[in-house]
């Protein structure tokens, strides 16, 4: 490949800075997950139907999408006395915990008629700190390091970090507030569980603040000094037209991203382990019980990336995450998974934990690492135009695919609403019908099914394979 601007010099950072900066993440899937539940919320105790709070959070989820460009284009703008990505992380938390305390405290104290505006704004204020934040995630690692061996590092964190953040979300959703509780109709459950995210994401961003710290100066992102070159809102659109790799990691990563949004589905998850498998509390506990097997299952694959690069990686674990989707799939259809319980070991406990663990092992390399594979996209920009532009690059990322993303909620909802959950989400307690347990299969297996095979034809037409990056850094 011919660089038009030159090699980019090499910039290793210590494991622990990329470990620490990977909480940033993580503190932002604290919030996902407990955002996760909002339909609960919206729905159980702020009494809007399924239909209204379906809209919204697609609606927000778009408005999500669309709040990236600018605030990339601000941080490719930004070279301050406290750096370029540390104010996002602080402001983005701010506005993130402050908004969620407001939205679960007293949605449900405003006049009816005025509660699904009211909701809208509140949630807007949680989008654009939501957004201050995973801008961030998706830039900030681009001064971390360039290295082509530690880069797949970036995905172990994250991947190490964001399974137990949603695992222990869940764990103690279903084993402890919901024991306490007993119903997600209740306003206690929410107040607790609100303090409780914004407390565990506080200190996530802060150890990620002390991550980033020594990377974040002029130091590490100079080349836009050097070149002496303006940014404007029209890169979006010369990016998008000439860099092919973004087009496509965009379209394979929204894909995946779209299928996550439905398999991952708080309401989805209530389905498969509250009324198919009847024993919710075991959607908290598997994820405690798996957690270890699955870093051995991520750590070979960061393994395998460093050997054979990261696109070579993404491809096979999605290969993988289909063929044990697809068992999964065939056990829910033919099996008996009430079945499955951890107090008497049984065949069926031993498979579907089996095959559980392999599954989510695989899906968490191929849903993470993009996150560094977008970094390999800037590098590429900056041979081919010499902008250095994290990120306009992690912005334009998280535009189409959280725009992409958005419609995973509302076709959840809406596809509920059909099936005749139009008032109120499916319960723990509901009784399993044929059409429950088709939705179930539909929703948790046929839809990433899908989605994991559109990003394997994508992915054919990506070019920043191991050797293809090679020739991008300076020895």
């Amino acid at each position: 490949m011919e660089n038009k601007h030159g090699h980019i010099e090499q910039n290793r950072a210590r494991i622990w800075q990329i470990g620490l900066f990977s909480l940033n993440n993580t503190s932002t899937n604290l919030f996902l997950a407990m955002m996760g539940y909002v339909s609960y919320y919206a729905n159980g105790i702020a009494g809007l139907s399924v239909v209204l709070i379906s809209v919204i959070l697609t609606g927000m989820r778009i408005f999500d999408g669309v709040t990236d460009p600018v605030i990339g284009y601000f941080i490719d703008k930004t070279n301050g006395k406290y750096g370029k990505f540390r104010p996002y992380i602080v402001i983005g938390y701010l506005l993130m915990a402050i908004s969620s305390l407001v939205l679960f405290f007293t949605t449900s104290l405003v006049p009816v008629i005025l509660r699904p505006l009211y909701f809208i704004i509140v949630y807007s204020v949680y989008i654009i700190g939501y957004t201050f934040q995973t801008a961030v995630v998706k830039s900030g690692q681009s001064v971390i390091t360039n290295d082509m061996k530690q880069r797949p590092m970036i995905t172990f964190f994250d991947s190490t970090f964001i399974m137990f953040a949603h695992g222990l979300v869940a764990f103690y959703v279903s084993v402890y507030l919901i024991e306490k509780y007993k119903t997600f109709q209740s306003q206690a459950l929410f107040s607790e569980f609100v303090i409780t995210v914004v407390i565990a994401a506080g200190i996530c961003s802060a150890l990620a603040v002390i991550g980033i710290w020594d990377k974040d100066n002029v130091k590490y992102f100079k080349l836009d000094e050097d070149k002496k070159q303006q940014i404007h809102f029209r890169d979006y659109a010369a990016i998008i037209k000439h860099n092919k790799p973004i087009r496509m990691l965009v379209i394979a990563a929204a894909s995946n991203k779209f299928a996550q949004m439905v398999y991952g589905n708080s309401t989805v998850l209530v389905m498969l382990y509250g009324i198919l498998m009847q024993n919710y509390p075991l959607a908290g506990i598997i994820g405690i019980i798996v957690g270890i097997p699955n870093l051995g299952i991520i750590y070979l694959g960061i393994e395998h990336a460093k050997r054979c690069g990261q696109k070579k990686t993404l491809v096979r674990s999605t290969y993988l995450a289909i063929i044990f989707q697809t068992i999964l799939m065939f056990m829910m259809i033919f099996s008996d998974l009430t079945n499955v319980s951890l107090r008497h070991i049984n065949f069926i406990t031993v498979a579907f934990l089996l095959v559980f663990t392999l599954l989510n092992g695989v899906k968490s390399i191929s849903n993470n690492i993009v996150v560094p594979m977008i970094a390999d996209c800037t590098d590429y920009e900056y041979t081919l135009s010499g902008h250095f532009v994290p990120g306009i690059m992690g912005a334009l990322f998280s535009f189409i695919d959280k725009s992409f993303s958005a419609l995973g909620t509302g076709f959840v909802g809406i596809a509920l609403a059909i099936a005749g959950y139009s008032k109120v989400f499916p319960q723990v307690e509901d009784p399993l019908t044929p059409q429950l347990k088709f939705l179930t299969i539909f929703f948790y297996c046929i839809i990433p099914i899908i989605g994991w095979i559109v990003t394997i034809f994508i992915m054919r037409f990506y070019k920043l394979d191991k050797n293809t990056m090679k020739g991008l850094y300076k020895k």
